[in-house]
């Protein structure tokens, strides 16, 4: 059995970076239950979380305890008890690279990272990591970020601009088919 690199959804803040907003939570609480379904990590950069919880765990219990999405946000507090789920500040000098090869999803790659579906899942196939970056919010990620990704991935055939929770669910399931799928 091929040993598979661990993709990671990182979800980038373009929300408020102050104030924790139902956004947020509704974006969490959707990705949680993804990031399981198709055994992927979830990572947060810029989440405007209270400032005295600071643990995985802590932050998936807060979480939980303020929607009703996702049974409850039991999806996010499985991830963290498994520690498969990470918080991270905005990133100045580049994605961590313990996330794996950062991938932008974008309905506009840049023509010179854009990598296929079928790339990414030989790159997985060959036990490297990948960090699937996804904007939040009306503004994407900014253009620090674009650039910092290696690769930009568009999972729709024509460059459609998918809704966040939209995009995160097409591109999980679309990899997991590839990876684990006939």
């Amino acid at each position: 059995m091929e040993r598979l690199g661990r993709a990671t959804i990182a979800v980038y803040n373009s929300y408020d970076p102050r104030v924790f907003r139902e956004a947020h939570r509704r974006i969490l609480a959707r990705a949680g239950p993804l990031a399981l379904a198709y055994d992927l990590n979830l990572a947060t950069f810029g989440f405007p979380f209270p400032e005295d919880l600071g643990l995985p765990v802590e932050l998936a219990d807060w979480v939980a305890s303020t929607t009703s999405i996702g049974e409850e946000g039991s999806y996010l507090k499985e991830l963290a008890a498994k520690g498969r789920f990470q918080n991270f500040p905005y990133p100045s000098r580049g994605i961590p690279p313990q996330l794996g090869v950062a991938v932008l999803t974008t309905c506009r790659p840049d023509p010179s990272k854009l990598v296929r579906l079928e790339q990414l899942v030989d790159m997985l196939r060959q036990g490297r990591g990948a960090c699937l970056i996804f904007g939040a919010g009306p503004r994407g990620v900014p253009k620090q970020v674009r650039e910092m990704a290696k690769h930009h991935l568009d999972i729709t055939f024509d460059g459609r601009s998918l809704e966040t929770c939209t995009a995160l669910g097409a591109v999980a399931g679309a990899l997991a088919h590839r990876l684990r799928g006939p």
